[in-house]
Protein backbone atom coordinates (compact mmCIF):
# COMPACT_ATOMS: atom_id res chain seq x y z
CA UNK A 1 0.00 0.00 0.00
CA UNK A 2 1.41 3.34 -1.09
CA UNK A 3 0.50 6.61 0.62
CA UNK A 4 1.57 9.99 -0.70
CA UNK A 5 2.38 12.24 2.25
CA UNK A 6 1.44 15.87 1.62
CA UNK A 7 2.20 18.21 4.51
CA UNK A 8 2.06 21.42 2.46
CA UNK A 9 -1.54 22.21 3.39
CA UNK A 10 -0.86 21.50 7.04
CA UNK A 11 2.22 23.71 7.25
CA UNK A 12 0.44 26.44 5.30
CA UNK A 13 -2.06 26.61 8.15
CA UNK A 14 0.59 27.06 10.83
CA UNK A 15 -0.90 30.39 12.09
CA UNK A 16 -4.16 28.57 12.89
CA UNK A 17 -2.28 25.72 14.55
CA UNK A 18 -0.21 28.20 16.56
CA UNK A 19 -3.36 30.00 17.68
CA UNK A 20 -5.00 26.70 18.65
CA UNK A 21 -1.87 25.68 20.56
CA UNK A 22 -1.84 28.98 22.44
CA UNK A 23 -5.53 28.62 23.38
CA UNK A 24 -4.84 25.08 24.63
CA UNK A 25 -1.95 26.33 26.78
CA UNK A 26 -3.94 29.34 27.97
CA UNK A 27 -6.93 27.20 28.94
CA UNK A 28 -4.72 24.70 30.76
CA UNK A 29 -2.71 27.29 32.70
CA UNK A 30 -5.78 29.34 33.66
CA UNK A 31 -7.70 26.26 34.75
CA UNK A 32 -4.71 25.06 36.76
CA UNK A 33 -4.29 28.34 38.67
CA UNK A 34 -7.99 28.60 39.51
CA UNK A 35 -8.30 24.88 40.18
CA UNK A 36 -5.35 24.90 42.58
CA UNK A 37 -6.84 27.84 44.49
CA UNK A 38 -10.08 25.87 44.83
CA UNK A 39 -8.17 22.73 45.82
CA UNK A 40 -6.15 24.50 48.52
CA UNK A 41 -9.32 25.94 50.05
CA UNK A 42 -11.13 22.59 49.84
CA UNK A 43 -8.15 20.73 51.32
CA UNK A 44 -8.08 23.19 54.22
CA UNK A 45 -11.85 22.94 54.67
CA UNK A 46 -11.85 19.17 54.54
CA UNK A 47 -9.05 18.97 57.11
CA UNK A 48 -10.00 21.71 59.59
CA UNK A 49 -13.32 23.12 58.44
CA UNK A 50 -16.67 22.71 60.24
CA UNK A 51 -18.53 19.50 59.61
CA UNK A 52 -21.15 20.97 57.19
CA UNK A 53 -18.35 22.42 55.05
CA UNK A 54 -16.57 19.05 55.03
CA UNK A 55 -19.77 17.39 53.83
CA UNK A 56 -20.17 19.90 51.01
CA UNK A 57 -16.55 19.49 49.92
CA UNK A 58 -16.77 15.70 50.02
CA UNK A 59 -19.97 15.79 47.94
CA UNK A 60 -18.22 18.01 45.38
CA UNK A 61 -15.24 15.66 45.18
CA UNK A 62 -17.38 12.55 44.81
CA UNK A 63 -19.59 14.16 42.17
CA UNK A 64 -16.70 15.30 39.98
CA UNK A 65 -14.47 12.26 40.39
CA UNK A 66 -17.27 9.82 39.62
CA UNK A 67 -18.67 11.46 36.48
CA UNK A 68 -17.02 11.78 33.04
CA UNK A 69 -15.32 15.05 32.17
CA UNK A 70 -17.26 15.13 28.90
CA UNK A 71 -20.57 15.04 30.79
CA UNK A 72 -19.38 17.86 33.05
CA UNK A 73 -18.46 19.89 29.98
CA UNK A 74 -21.88 19.30 28.42
CA UNK A 75 -23.54 20.27 31.70
CA UNK A 76 -21.87 23.69 31.77
CA UNK A 77 -22.34 24.39 28.06
CA UNK A 78 -25.70 22.80 27.24
CA UNK A 79 -27.60 22.32 30.53
CA UNK A 80 -27.02 25.58 32.39
CA UNK A 81 -28.41 27.78 29.57
CA UNK A 82 -31.77 26.10 30.28
CA UNK A 83 -31.82 27.98 33.60
CA UNK A 84 -30.55 31.22 32.08
CA UNK A 85 -26.81 30.84 32.60
CA UNK A 86 -25.16 31.05 29.19
CA UNK A 87 -21.47 30.54 28.50
CA UNK A 88 -19.23 31.05 25.52
CA UNK A 89 -17.44 27.84 24.45
CA UNK A 90 -14.19 29.15 25.95
CA UNK A 91 -15.81 30.07 29.28
CA UNK A 92 -17.63 26.74 29.54
CA UNK A 93 -14.41 24.87 28.78
CA UNK A 94 -12.47 26.87 31.37
CA UNK A 95 -15.07 26.39 34.10
CA UNK A 96 -15.40 22.66 33.42
CA UNK A 97 -11.61 22.25 33.50
CA UNK A 98 -10.95 24.08 36.76
CA UNK A 99 -13.93 22.48 38.49
CA UNK A 100 -12.62 19.08 37.42
CA UNK A 101 -9.04 19.81 38.44
CA UNK A 102 -10.13 21.27 41.77
CA UNK A 103 -11.75 18.00 42.84
CA UNK A 104 -8.75 15.85 41.91
CA UNK A 105 -6.15 18.26 43.28
CA UNK A 106 -8.03 18.56 46.59
CA UNK A 107 -7.30 14.94 47.42
CA UNK A 108 -3.67 15.30 46.30
CA UNK A 109 -3.14 18.39 48.49
CA UNK A 110 -5.00 16.82 51.42
CA UNK A 111 -2.66 13.83 51.24
CA UNK A 112 0.29 16.21 51.32
CA UNK A 113 -1.15 18.02 54.34
CA UNK A 114 -1.63 14.77 56.21
CA UNK A 115 2.00 13.85 55.52
CA UNK A 116 3.20 16.77 57.67
CA UNK A 117 4.21 15.58 61.18
CA UNK A 118 1.69 16.67 63.79
CA UNK A 119 4.53 17.86 65.99
CA UNK A 120 5.27 20.70 63.56
CA UNK A 121 1.63 21.80 63.65
CA UNK A 122 1.50 21.62 67.45
CA UNK A 123 4.72 23.64 67.64
CA UNK A 124 3.19 26.34 65.45
CA UNK A 125 0.07 26.48 67.62
CA UNK A 126 2.26 26.60 70.74
CA UNK A 127 3.92 29.70 69.29
CA UNK A 128 0.47 31.36 69.21
CA UNK A 129 0.17 31.19 65.45
CA UNK A 130 -3.39 31.23 64.21
CA UNK A 131 -4.68 28.19 62.27
CA UNK A 132 -4.49 29.98 58.90
CA UNK A 133 -0.92 31.05 59.69
CA UNK A 134 0.03 27.49 60.62
CA UNK A 135 -1.50 26.30 57.37
CA UNK A 136 0.29 28.88 55.24
CA UNK A 137 3.68 29.00 56.96
CA UNK A 138 4.21 25.49 58.32
CA UNK A 139 2.06 23.13 56.28
CA UNK A 140 1.53 24.39 52.74
CA UNK A 141 5.08 24.62 51.36
CA UNK A 142 6.33 21.26 52.74
CA UNK A 143 3.10 19.68 51.52
CA UNK A 144 3.54 21.18 48.06
CA UNK A 145 7.11 19.92 48.01
CA UNK A 146 5.86 16.39 48.69
CA UNK A 147 3.01 16.44 46.17
CA UNK A 148 4.54 18.59 43.43
CA UNK A 149 5.19 15.64 41.06
CA UNK A 150 1.58 14.48 41.42
CA UNK A 151 0.26 18.00 40.78
CA UNK A 152 2.41 18.43 37.68
CA UNK A 153 1.21 15.08 36.35
CA UNK A 154 -2.35 16.27 36.92
CA UNK A 155 -1.61 19.41 34.91
CA UNK A 156 -0.25 17.37 32.00
CA UNK A 157 -3.34 15.15 32.09
CA UNK A 158 -5.57 18.23 32.17
CA UNK A 159 -3.79 19.76 29.19
CA UNK A 160 -4.09 16.56 27.18
CA UNK A 161 -7.74 16.02 28.14
CA UNK A 162 -8.49 19.61 27.07
CA UNK A 163 -8.74 18.16 23.55
CA UNK A 164 -12.28 17.16 24.55
CA UNK A 165 -13.41 20.82 24.62
CA UNK A 166 -13.35 20.83 20.82
CA UNK A 167 -16.77 19.12 20.92
CA UNK A 168 -18.34 22.42 22.06
CA UNK A 169 -16.44 24.38 19.38
CA UNK A 170 -13.84 25.89 21.69
CA UNK A 171 -11.02 26.98 19.39
CA UNK A 172 -8.32 24.78 20.88
CA UNK A 173 -5.70 22.81 18.98
CA UNK A 174 -7.91 19.77 18.38
CA UNK A 175 -10.76 21.96 17.11
CA UNK A 176 -8.38 23.65 14.67
CA UNK A 177 -7.18 20.23 13.51
CA UNK A 178 -10.75 19.05 12.91
CA UNK A 179 -11.51 22.16 10.86
CA UNK A 180 -8.36 21.71 8.78
CA UNK A 181 -9.20 18.06 8.19
CA UNK A 182 -12.63 18.97 6.86
CA UNK A 183 -11.04 21.49 4.47
CA UNK A 184 -8.02 19.56 3.24
CA UNK A 185 -8.96 15.89 3.84
CA UNK A 186 -5.34 15.25 4.89
CA UNK A 187 -6.28 13.51 8.15
CA UNK A 188 -3.09 11.49 8.51
CA UNK A 189 -0.76 14.45 8.06
CA UNK A 190 -2.81 16.80 10.25
CA UNK A 191 -3.01 14.44 13.20
CA UNK A 192 0.65 13.49 12.92
CA UNK A 193 1.49 17.18 13.35
CA UNK A 194 -1.06 17.71 16.12
CA UNK A 195 0.19 14.63 17.97
CA UNK A 196 3.71 16.03 17.73
CA UNK A 197 2.54 19.39 19.12
CA UNK A 198 0.82 17.78 22.10
CA UNK A 199 3.90 15.64 22.75
CA UNK A 200 6.16 18.69 22.56
CA UNK A 201 3.92 20.61 24.97
CA UNK A 202 3.86 17.76 27.47
CA UNK A 203 7.65 17.32 27.36
CA UNK A 204 8.28 21.07 27.58
CA UNK A 205 6.03 21.53 30.60
CA UNK A 206 7.49 18.45 32.27
CA UNK A 207 10.97 19.96 31.89
CA UNK A 208 9.73 23.33 33.16
CA UNK A 209 8.15 21.77 36.25
CA UNK A 210 11.30 19.78 37.00
CA UNK A 211 13.27 23.04 36.87
CA UNK A 212 10.79 24.75 39.20
CA UNK A 213 10.94 21.84 41.62
CA UNK A 214 14.74 21.83 41.59
CA UNK A 215 15.11 25.58 42.21
CA UNK A 216 12.05 26.53 44.25
CA UNK A 217 10.96 23.47 46.19
CA UNK A 218 14.07 21.39 46.78
CA UNK A 219 15.77 21.32 50.15
CA UNK A 220 18.85 23.55 50.49
CA UNK A 221 22.20 21.96 49.73
CA UNK A 222 23.96 21.67 53.08
CA UNK A 223 27.34 20.76 51.70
Amino acid sequence: MHYDFQFADVFAAWPLLAKGTWITVQLSLSATLIGLAIAIFCAWGKTWGPRPLRWVIQAYIELIRNTPFLVQLFFFFFALPAVGLRWSPYAAALVAMFVNLGAYATEIIRAGIESIPKGQIEAGLALSLKPHQVFRLIILKPALRAIFPALTSQFILLMLSSAVVSVISADDLTSVAANLQSQTFRSFEIYIVVTGIYLALALAFSALFRTIQRHALSYPDRR
